[in-house]
């Protein structure tokens, strides 16, 4: 019993190690540079709240669907809001930080399993991964892998 408490503390030192390590990557200082740009970029900001309130007319819309009212308007607002998310320089560079970092995430995910056993399920989030033996709804969620535990 004693030796399994030792393995365990070992490995878990490692995945502390290996954290860091991830941490001081350059994903993560990219992530964290981007992260820091959006929070300051006062457009952005205003984008995010005006998203976040026409989103709220817009659960409330979808509610009665073509046949609420202010349909058409609330379904065009949002493309509009949308795209200028999509397209603010600060925001998509978030976007692709944050993007960077999950595949960097999934990968480690993913090689950890492997190297334990190829039918380990990895929950990533990622279809590319669903291949391998991941779970893309994350395990417990019966998602893509079919698992349930």
């Amino acid at each position: 019993m004693m030796i399994a408490t030792l393995e365990r503390l070992e490995i878990l030192n490692k995945a502390e190690s290996l954290g860091k390590m991830i941490v001081q990557s350059a994903a993560a200082e990219y992530y964290r540079s981007c992260w820091q740009r959006l929070k300051n970029d006062r457009v952005a900001q205003q984008l995010i709240k005006q998203f976040i309130a026409i989103k709220e007319r817009y659960e409330e819309v979808q509610r009665f669907g073509k046949y609420h009212p202010d349909y058409q308007t609330v379904m065009k607002e949002i493309r509009e809001i949308k795209r200028k998310l999509d397209f603010h320089d600060s925001i998509a560079a978030f976007k692709k930080a944050e993007n960077e970092l999950q595949e960097l995430l999934d990968e480690v995910s993913v090689l950890i399993g492997r190297a334990v056993s190829e039918q380990v399920k990895v929950p990533t989030g990622n279809p590319y991964f669903t291949a391998l033996s991941s779970c893309s709804g994350g395990c417990g969620t019966g998602g893509s892998c079919g698992c349930r535990s």
